[in-house]
């Protein structure tokens, strides 16, 4: 994924992947063509392969770009705390803050997950899906282990990582972020009685 890093500096490829990045998060993989995001990015189909080498590489960098959104979204919230307990919970704002960006047709979920539901097993899109929510477990574990040491870090992760995924999914359902906060207030109840 260096060579997306590399060839998003480009003006073409940054308007390619901003428009792939929007088209895909609001109409999907499959649906959304080559054409589409060209007309959308205003720029000619052979700059997307100049800039992109498939459909599939620019899929690639589109949740690499997700990636690093969350990233960025985490670590501001990140900055804010003063104890591993507030750190637990930025990760669950970092989340609502994600939920609350202005999205053309409101908000779906996760743009990751939806993502890996149209990639097939063993893409390696959906490889770095899988690798980005285990990142953030492993965050979750991090802080946790600062709480309770690190044999029992591990399954309160784990089970604080399942009701944020179950608060994500049904947040995409709902189109808001109220199931991302009562997630918050479970997951916070749970680190305080650790």
């Amino acid at each position: 994924m260096a060579e997306s890093n590399r060839l998003r500096r480009t003006d073409a490829g940054r308007r390619i992947l901003d428009a792939a990045s929007r088209r895909f998060y609001e109409d999907g993989i499959a649906a959304t063509g080559i054409d589409r995001i060209t007309a959308e990015a205003g720029v000619a189909k052979m700059s997307l392969y100049n800039n992109f080498a498939s459909k599939a590489t620019l899929v690639e960098a589109y949740i690499e770009a997700r990636h690093e959104e969350w990233l960025e979204l985490y670590r501001r919230r990140e900055a804010e705390t003063t104890s591993a307990q507030d750190r637990v919970l930025a990760v669950f704002d970092a989340y609502s803050d994600h939920a609350n960006q202005a999205y053309e047709r409101g908000f779906r979920g996760c743009g990751l997950l939806n993502a890996a539901a149209e990639l097939r097993q063993g893409d390696p899109g959906r490889d770095a899906v899988r690798r980005h929510k285990e990142e953030v477990e492993s965050i979750l574990r991090s802080h946790l282990e600062a709480l309770v040491g690190a044999q029992r870090a591990s399954s309160i992760a784990e089970h604080v990582s399942f009701v944020l995924e179950g608060a994500m999914a049904r947040a995409g359902l709902e189109g808001n972020d109220d199931r991302l906060i009562a997630a918050r207030r479970l997951a916070g109840q749970l680190v305080s009685a650790l």
